[in-house]
């Protein structure tokens, strides 16, 4: 499980359990322009590993999304191919992010 770090979300390593901020990188399949994995690398121990995309997201799931300068924690509301539209709680944002970034929580 994740804990809150300031305006990120740390996620624990998991070969060594350190808590730290991972972006990701996304990984396209193979002889596709679809991303469906997103790979991590732990800074302390250099240990690598992935997520897949969610194939199964559906509206109204809640989610997590992963962005460079903050976490968002939201529903998701349309849900396309490559990416997925995240209403905030109580409808206070409503915002369209690529789908790797997104995480059913």
């Amino acid at each position: 499980m994740s804990r809150s770090a300031g305006t990120h979300t740390a996620d624990p390593c998991p070969r060594c359990y350190v808590q730290a901020v991972r972006e990701g990188t996304p990984f396209p399949a193979p002889g596709s322009d679809r991303i469906d994995a997103v790979g991590y690398t732990c800074d302390r121990c250099a240990h690598t590993w992935s997520r897949p995309v969610p194939d199964d997201l559906e509206v109204h799931d809640v989610v997590r999304v992963n962005l460079p300068g903050a976490t968002l924690y939201g529903t998701a509301w349309e849900v396309e191919e490559d990416r997925v539209q995240v209403q905030g709680p109580g409808g206070m944002w409503l915002v369209w992010v690529e789908r790797w970034r997104v995480v059913i929580y």
